[in-house]
C-alpha cells in the first residue's frame, strides 16, 4: 500500500482541522469519503477535500474501498464506532476519549483482544508534541534523576457554552492523565480532585478552577490545575522534578517585545495554535504505521487507564475530596509495545 484512504467521520472542527491536514499538508493519505449527523458539515468538509459524502458512519466503515477511520464524532459515539471498526477489522485513528466512561473503554479492549489485532490509535496528541518529546529524552536519560514530583497547568482563557465540571475532568485534565504517565513511565496508584475557592469570571455552577492529584506506584507525586477562565490566554505548563535537577515544558517561541515601558511575549489564545505541530506529526506517524499494518502510538489500553482515571477524579471531587485507589490490573502483553 502506497497510499492510505480515509474516510472520516464527525466534521465538526477538529474533524475539519483533521481532514484539511490529511487531505493538504501530510504524505501518503487523502480523504475519501466523510459522514456527520449534520448533512451540511459534512457536505462543506467533503467540497473542501473532492470527496464523496456518506449518509452512515456504517457506510464508511464497511467500505473495502475505505483502508482506515478517522472518529471525530461527538464524544459519546465513540465507542459504538470504535467496536464497528474493529468487527470489520479496520485500522481507527479515534480523537479522546476513547470512551465517555471506563466501561465502555473496557468493552472495546475485550473486543480488540478477542480479534487478535490492534487496531485503534487514540487521539493523546501532547506526546507529540516537540517540547514534551524533549522533557521525555531527559527524563529517560536520567539527566535529572528519578522523577520525585510533576506540576502541570491546563489554563484556558474561558470555557466554553455548556461546559460542565465532568468536562474539566474528561476533556480537558484527560490530556495531563494521559501525558504525565507517559513521561514519568510509571503506573496510577491513587487519585484525588479537589476545589477550592472558585474565580469570578467562572459562570455560574462552574467550580472553576480544580486539582487533580495522582500518585503513581513508585510514589511520584502528581498535581494539575485545571483553571477553564484564566482569562489572560492559553497557557499550558508542566514540571518534572527529579533527584538531581527540574525540566520544563517549553513555551511556544515569540518574538520578545519592548514597548511603552514594558517587555513580554506573545502567547496563544487556543489549543488550535499552541499544538498545531503536534497534530501534524501524530496523524503523520499513524498514516505511516497503518500503512506498515502496526499501530504504535497510544492504544485502546491508553485509553481505558485515562477514562478510568477520570472516572475516579470525578468521584473524588464529588466525594469532597477524598483518595481513591485504582486498582487496576497489569498491561495485558497484547498492548505492549
Amino acid at each position: 500500500m502506497n497510499e492510505l484512504r480515509v474516510g472520516l467521520i464527525g466534521c465538526g472542527a477538529i474533524g475539519k482541522d483533521h481532514a484539511l491536514r490529511i487531505q493538504n499538508k501530510l504524505q501518503r493519505a487523502r480523504i475519501v469519503a466523510v459522514t456527520d449527523v449534520v448533512r451540511e458539515s459534512a457536505e462543506k468538509v467533503a467540497q473542501l477535500c473532492d470527496c464523496t459524502v456518506r449518509d452512515t458512519a456504517t457506510e464508511i466503515i464497511a467500505d473495502p474501498e475505505i483502508d482506515a477511520v478517522v472518529v471525530t464524532a461527538w464524544d459519546p459515539a465513540h465507542k459504538e464506532l470504535v467496536l464497528e471498526c474493529i468487527e470489520h477489522q479496520k485500522f481507527v485513528f479515534c480523537e479522546k476519549p476513547l470512551a465517555t466512561e471506563a466501561k465502555g473503554a473496557e468493552e472495546i479492549i475485550r473486543t480488540e483482544m478477542q480479534g487478535g489485532n490492534r487496531l485503534v490509535q487514540v487521539g493523546f496528541m501532547r506526546r507529540y508534541d516537540k517540547g514534551y518529546r524533549q522533557m521525555k529524552e531527559i527524563i529517560d536519560g536520567g539527566g535529572i534523576g528519578a522523577p520525585l514530583l510533576v506540576h502541570c497547568a491546563h489554563r484556558n482563557v474561558a470555557s466554553g457554552k455548556g461546559v460542565t465540571e465532568d468536562f474539566m475532568i474528561t476533556q480537558t485534565c484527560i490530556h495531563e492523565i494521559d501525558l504525565t504517565k507517559w513521561l514519568v513511565d510509571d503506573d496510577y496508584d491513587s487519585v484525588r480532585c479537589l476545589v477550592g475557592r472558585t474565580s469570578k469570571e467562572a459562570p455560574d455552577g462552574l467550580r472553576d478552577p480544580q486539582m487533580a492529584l495522582i500518585r503513581t506506584k513508585s510514589g511520584i507525586c502528581i498535581d494539575v490545575e485545571i483553571f477553564l477562565n484564566a482569562r489572560f490566554g492559553y497557557d499550558i505548563q508542566c514540571q518534572v522534578v527529579g533527584e538531581r535537577g527540574t525540566v520544563n515544558l517549553p513555551d511556544p517561541s515569540y518574538p520578545p517585545i519592548r514597548t511603552e515601558a514594558m517587555k513580554g511575549t506573545q502567547l496563544c489564545t487556543d489549543w488550535s495554535i499552541r499544538f498545531i505541530e503536534a497534530y501534524d506529526v501524530e496523524l503523520q506517524e499513524w498514516i505511516d504505521n497503518t500503512i506498515q499494518g502496526i499501530t504504535a502510538g497510544p492504544n485502546s489500553w491508553d485509553g481505558y487507564i485515562a477514562a478510568l482515571t477520570a472516572d475516579l477524579l470525578i468521584k473524588s471531587r464529588d466525594e469532597g475530596g477524598a483518595e481513591i485507589k485504582l486498582n487496576t490490573p497489569e498491561r495485558p502483553v497484547f498492548y505492549q509495545n
